[in-house]
């Protein structure tokens, strides 16, 4: 039987210090503070964890491991190894599966545009060669490729490909996927506001960016609804639209980052070509925050 990874997995952000170094202290406090405010998993060194800035051998592995050994058995901890590069990605995969993480998640390849069956070939022959549980990510807005229903369906069938973060917003393409994968794949939102939408669909729960700040309240909506109370998993999906929305007027994790800064929990700038929100867009950020209960304890 495969472990539960969680119905709500935060996609971590990752410190950096003044001088623009990871933070692993911080990591760690950051690590345990959203285990405690409602995340039952984090992703470290996805896309909100700026993995195209970091580097791989001196500062991802250790985040691996210093987040794993901070959450413990208290949450799980999936490795974001994926890469355009399918050499590097199974490294990168082997290298995490040694640090001990539970699980790995593997973006599109981007940039070099591989076929629907390059695709395949790619995910399978990691998957094929790690025994940590892989899961895709698709999220075309970034990476130009789209992994289709069919592909993800065949994907499926492979021993160790148990899931997929979705953030397509593609809801037809996505029905597709819950409706033909094989029995226990499991699907998550790629996209916070596509929660609901997407548990109503027969999605497990969300890879979220928001539930840095209000973990406990994602949380309720995800288990309002897999109770049966609708009406309120409704309620507080309208009621965290705006904060959401307020999180994405940038790229992402620029306004997460300065989010939390905000509230006292300082996770400094983001690399570049990353840089922190424009006044306006802060302004904005600021004034959601007065109007939101924070989950996360600083």
């Amino acid at each position: 039987m495969k472990k539960d990874l969680g119905r709500l997995i935060t996609a971590m952000v990752t410190p950096f210090d003044k001088n623009g170094e990871v933070d692993y202290a911080q990591a760690r406090k950051l690590a345990k503070a959203l285990i405690d405010s409602g995340s039952e998993g984090l992703v470290v060194v996805g896309t909100t964890g700026e993995s195209p800035t970091l580097k791989h051998g001196d500062e991802e592995i250790k985040l691996f491991a210093e987040v794993k050994k901070a959450v413990g058995d208290k949450g799980s901890v999936i490795a974001g190894t994926g890469s355009n590069n399918t050499a590097e990605a199974l490294e990168f995969t082997r290298d995490a599966e040694k640090v001990g993480v539970d699980a790995c998640l593997l973006v599109v390849p981007y940039y070099n545009k591989p076929s629907q069956e390059g695709l395949y070939q790619h995910f399978k022959m990691i998957a094929d060669n790690t025994k940590l549980p892989c899961i895709l990510y698709n999220v075309p807005s970034r990476t130009i490729t789209n992994l289709s229903a069919e592909t993800t369906i065949r994907l499926s069938q492979v021993k160790n490909i148990i899931g997929i973060k979705e953030a397509s917003g593609n809801m037809d393409q996505i029905t597709t996927v819950i409706a033909g994968a094989k029995k226990g794949f499991t699907v998550w939102s790629g996209n916070d506001t596509d929660t609901l939408p997407m548990l109503s669909l027969g999605a497990y729960g969300i890879i979220s960016v928001a539930s840095h700040l209000v973990g406990k309240q994602i949380s309720q909506m995800i288990y309002s609804y897999v109770k049966g109370d609708t009406a309120q998993a409704a309620k507080i999906h309208a009621h965290l639209l705006p904060l959401v929305n307020s999180l994405f007027l940038v790229s992402n994790p620029a306004p997460v980052k300065y989010a939390l800064n905000q509230i006292g929990f300082n996770v400094g700038k983001p690399r570049l070509p990353l840089v922190e929100p424009d006044e306006k867009t802060a302004a904005i950020i600021r004034d959601m925050l007065k109007k939101y209960t924070i989950d996360l304890k600083v």
